[in-house]
Formats: structure tokens, sequence, C-alpha cells
């Protein structure tokens, strides 16, 4: 039987959801997943639909989601859904919700540099399917600080600072890139690359976001 996958993608138009959200769902098909794909936040608000599903992939910057949605959601990945996604579609979507904030492990709060900022991504001691043969690899792209959780088990980081701002004085710092968390009986998967669609492109990101998605929809450890 196939997994089922759902995607919601809006929010802020400079992330390209729609597109990253087709691309997403190009990946889940290929990788035997049955897609439902809506540009409503309305499918989080039904608790009983949510949970028939194995994962859940926001594409949604800058959104505001309803109490009822953000109850259905968080109701749903605790029950064994899985929810996995990409930079600031699941880690800047809802600023305002602490429930989303802390069932996805993280918050992006700047990107020093802005885009096009290179830096290195690299592995951390961590064993994991999901990062198994990939090793440090350059991006060119925004490279996002975030406020994160420090139960959070951190797949791959990147090193701080390397563009200018007052972060500096603080001092050097590794902060997580890709991680793993769960969420009651739910698998929780995030990497924080992703500004558009180009970079989505380029491996080992499809690679390490298609390894994640099906981590996430696969049974809870």
């Amino acid at each position: 039987m196939s997994k089922k996958a759902l995607i919601v993608w809006g929010g802020w138009d400079g992330h390209q959801p729609k597109e990253v959200a087709e691309l997403f769902r190009a990946w889940l098909m290929a990788d035997g997943f049955e897609v439902r794909v809506f540009d409503s936040l309305e499918p989080f608000a039904d608790v009983a639909a949510l949970k028939q599903l194995d994962l859940i992939v926001p594409c949604w910057t800058c959104g505001q989601l309803k109490p009822e949605e953000s109850k259905g959601v968080s109701e749903a990945v605790k029950s064994g859904v899985g929810l996995a996604g990409a930079h600031g579609g699941m880690g800047d979507a809802f600023r305002n919700d602490c429930t989303w904030q802390f069932m996805t492990g993280g918050q992006f709060v700047a990107h020093p540099g802005n885009d096009g900022t290179r830096y290195t991504v690299k592995p951390t001691s961590i064993q994991s399917p999901i990062t198994e043969g990939i090793g440090e690899f350059e991006v060119a792209s925004e490279q996002y600080y975030m406020h994160v959780d420090p139960a959070l088990r951190v797949l791959m980081a990147t090193h701080f600072p390397v563009a200018d701002g007052p972060h500096v004085g603080n001092g050097p710092c590794e902060m997580p890139v890709v991680w793993i968390k769960t969420w009651g009986k739910g698998r929780v998967f995030y990497n924080a690359l992703g500004h558009q669609v180009d970079v989505l492109e380029k491996e080992p990101v499809p690679t390490l976001m298609r390894r994640g998605f099906k981590w996430a929809a696969g049974k809870p450890e």
C-alpha cells in the first residue's frame, strides 16, 4: 500500500512555495507516495483526515495558523504522522505559534550576509540513513541562523560566523542545518537549505530531502 503525503504551500512568494511544492510532489511520487497538494492551511484543522496520512510537508513561509489548525497538525504528528520540510517553508512558517516551533525544533531568526553567502555544510558524528555517504559540501545561499531545541539530533551543521553582523562578537559556533527529532510518536525532519528551487535541485540536497521524507514517514523509533 502506498504511503500518503500532504503538501500545503503558500505564504511569502520569495521562497517560491508553489514551485517547491511541485518539486517535492515529484520526488514523493517517484518514491511511491500518494500525494495531495493544497494552497490552503485548512487541511490542518481536519485531525481525523490528517491521522490517515504518513507524512505532512509544509511549504509555507510567514503565515498564521488558526488555533484549530495548530492543534490539528500537532495532534496528528503526536499520533505518529511524519513531518518534514525545508528552509523557511518549515523553519519560518508560523513565527507566532510556539507549538509549531516546539514541534519542528527551531525557528529562523537571521541570515547574515543574505543570499549568495558561501559556506560549508558538514556531517556531525551522529550516524543516520539520511546522511549516509554524504560528506561536507559548499553552498552559496542564505546561511540560516536558527534558535533551536537543545534536544535535536543534529545530522549536519555549518560554522558561524562567515558574514559580518552583530553576532560576530560572540565568537564561533556550530549551527544545525539538518536535524531530526520526535513529537509524540511522530518523526520530524528538517533541512535549513532551500531558499529557492535551484538550491533544492543541487545535490546532495535532493538526496537529503528524499531520504528525510522517507525517514519521517516511517514507523517511530
